[in-house]
């Protein structure tokens, strides 16, 4: 194990007529931002989901589910209505409304996503199973012929099942495995098919749906709800990054190697102090060159905002990131964001625990520059040469009293074990369950890590995670 510690260190040799130094200038650190945002938006999405089924709960007389039929068609239509809300919702988080990934940050609605993904697809399936047999029984049919009957005579089934296949297809390429294995871009591709889940799933619920058919509040209510749903989404996708793009016209300075497998791109561009941005936070990056211009990848950005440049650390791990290295200064960049809210605006202590593996370091490293003075940081690496930007790190130890470890090993090698481990973690850093923690590095790292806090009492909103998958 490498350990480095550093006190906060005064440079300077200027001193006030009676001998004292001079007050040093004051450090920027970033204001914090409560869960004010985020607890509205939860109780909004609530408030919509009763909301979406309170119709059917209007428009069904007391008494009225009798038998096992009526009440599976109940439960079609209950599931229908749930599944429309449910899609709504998941298409407005894909949206990148500007004031969504402030509010929430792209990581915690990439988790909401996923986690609502797998509801939708059980409501739809289920929605679609209740229906085949409450209808079914009401005529003597099996489910199966019910659903020949539906797709013949009934308007807009066709495209509604055909909605319903592309969201099994989603569901089924978003499964952690499935996802490894496919390339970047073709998961990217078929996830968009949530768009055309919407559209071909829109007609069919006011054609056929009992609380949807007949002119009423209700529909027209639904019908504004897919406007602005729809609306969020030009919002979000174009009219926001076309605004941002033209705004500060970002450009390649330079690519500089940090070692044999990662390299610093920096960017220029105009108007860069007005750049809402904040270190730990991330674009989803387009680079205009040859090979490049067709995939938007997310990277975080590596130090705070300066007004004069951006710059992001990648580690070359593919074919894509590979051309990274060879970017020549001038290239046209069109980035979408900034998102996040792994950032020290969202600490809720004083003083915070950086607990870095690898290339995990980036985000961390921006970070460093905006939180108060005081913090500690915990890098592991495998071998010295993966220590990135460790020149920047020991200087921002000086300049802001930062404590800095350099774990270097194998996770079964002697030193690391000590450092991840309830007592070695309580002894470098005695206060730590009364501090931010903020993990960003490989899965196994950061799940280690957070058993390990659990453990030494570090409550769980104080503990913050930085993905690498969005």
């Amino acid at each position: 194990m490498t350990h480095h510690a550093y006190a906060d260190r005064r440079s300077g040799s200027r001193t006030h007529a009676d001998g004292r130094p001079p007050a040093p200038p004051p450090l920027p650190v970033a204001a914090r931002r409560g869960p004010a945002g985020r607890r509205l938006l939860t109780g909004l999405f609530l408030v919509g989901l009763v909301a979406s089924v309170l119709p059917w709960w209007l428009d069904t007389p007391a008494g009225s589910l009798t038998d096992a039929t009526a009440t599976t068609t109940a439960a079609g239509q209950i599931t229908g209505l749930l599944a429309g809300y449910l899609l709504l919702v998941q298409v407005l988080m894909m949206s990148r409304l500007p004031v969504l990934e402030r509010v929430v940050g792209g990581e915690r609605i990439a988790a909401w996503h996923r986690d609502l993904g797998v509801t939708l697809l059980v409501a739809v399936l289920a929605h679609t199973a209740f229906i085949l047999v409450g209808y079914g029984g009401l005529t003597g049919r099996s489910p199966w012929d019910q659903a020949g009957v539906m797709l013949r005579e009934y308007q807009d089934l066709v495209s509604a099942f055909a909605a319903a296949g592309l969201l099994v297809l989603v569901g089924l390429t978003s499964v952690r495995a499935v996802r490894r294995a496919l390339p970047y871009e073709l998961w990217h591709a078929t996830h968009l098919a949530g768009y055309a889940v919407l559209l071909l799933g829109f007609a069919h619920q006011f054609s056929n749906g009992t609380q949807l058919f007949r002119p009423g509040p209700v529909r027209t209510g639904w019908i504004v709800c897919y406007g602005l749903v729809v609306a969020a989404l030009v919002w979000g996708r174009l009219v926001g990054p076309l605004t941002v793009n033209l705004r500060h016209r970002l450009r390649v300075a330079d690519v500089v190697a940090e070692s044999p497998d990662t390299v610093s791109i920096y960017l220029t561009g105009v108007r860069l102090d007005r750049l809402a941005l904040l270190g730990g936070q991330f674009f989803r990056w387009r680079f205009l060159t040859r090979g490049c211009w067709w995939q938007s990848h997310p990277f975080s950005v590596s130090a705070a905002a300066n007004g004069r440049w951006l710059r992001l650390t990648v580690k070359v791990v593919g074919a894509y990131t590979g051309d990274l290295r060879d970017l020549e200064p001038g290239v046209r960049v069109w980035a979408v964001g900034p998102s996040g809210t792994f950032t020290a605006a969202h600490r809720v202590r004083d003083r915070a625990l950086l607990i870095a593996g690898g290339s995990g370091i980036t985000p961390l490293r921006a970070m460093l520059e905006e939180l108060p003075p005081g913090a500690a940081l915990i890098y592991r690496a495998r071998t010295p040469a993966d220590v990135l930007l460790h020149r920047e790190l020991d200087w921002l130890a000086q300049a802001r009293g930062v404590r800095i470890w350099y774990v270097v090993g194998s996770r079964n090698d002697p030193g690391p074990r000590q450092v991840m481990s309830p007592d070695g973690l309580r002894r470098l850093v005695p206060d730590v369950a009364r501090r931010d923690v903020y993990l960003c590095g490989p899965p196994g790292l950061v799940e280690q890590s957070r058993r390990l806090l659990r453990r030494i009492g570090v409550p769980r909103r104080q503990i913050h995670v930085g993905t690498f998958e969005l």
